[in-house]
């Protein structure tokens, strides 16, 4: 009577398809089902904290350290001059939406399909994150129009490159485009005003 219970499998069921073991009851396979859906979504969350936090955390960093100067209060600001605070939200944006499209292309293991695509991705945040070094750190303005070019070259870079990967993650680059264009214009003023 027992062997009426067990499940055959046969050759045309598919290799991942469970087998029933006629010795575990139900709500145990359950139980580890659970448990171990649990343990892939904390592992995800920790991986999305990581992802989010590490070029957020630099660029906090690095507008502590170099984003508050005299050189840009004492020039005079025209109307498409931002505040110095849009100035440090756009590079915190454009720092959290590059982390957030990096895990995603991660999640989906595009950098090891493309490992291009994180080569984009580490140019871009040391570009936009060393451009408050040079310029307002050391007033070297002239590297700092160079730094928006490469900048936007390589935020041009990673778009194609994650939006192949990944739509979404491709797309969260679009506002980095236009957060690209704040330092560029200050540093447009700051040419013109030496």
């Amino acid at each position: 009577m027992a062997s009426q219970d067990l499940k055959h499998r046969t050759t045309d069921q598919r290799e991942d398809s469970p087998v029933i073991d006629a010795t575990v009851p139900p709500s145990d396979v359950s139980s580890r089902k659970g448990k171990k859906s649990k343990g892939v979504a904390r592992r995800g969350f920790r991986s999305l904290a990581i992802a989010l936090a590490f070029p957020l955390s630099l660029a906090v960093l690095v507008i502590y350290l170099f984003g508050s100067t005299n050189r840009f209060r004492n020039i005079e600001k025209p109307f498409y001059i931002p505040p110095l605070w849009a100035l440090h939200l756009a590079c915190m944006t454009s720092a959290f939406l590059s982390g957030l499209s990096a895990w995603l292309v991660w999640a989906d293991g595009g950098f090891h399909r493309r490992p291009v695509a994180l080569t984009f991705y580490f140019a871009q945040l040391g570009l936009s994150l060393g451009w408050y070094p040079i310029v307002f750190g050391a007033g070297l303005v002239r590297v700092g129009v160079a730094l928006c070019v490469a900048l936007f070259g390589a935020l041009v870079g990673s778009w194609r490159t994650f939006k192949s990967l990944n739509p979404i993650a491709g797309d969260l680059f679009l506002p980095c485009l236009v957060a690209a264009l704040l330092p560029a214009a200050v540093n447009y003023r700051l040419l013109n005003n030496q």
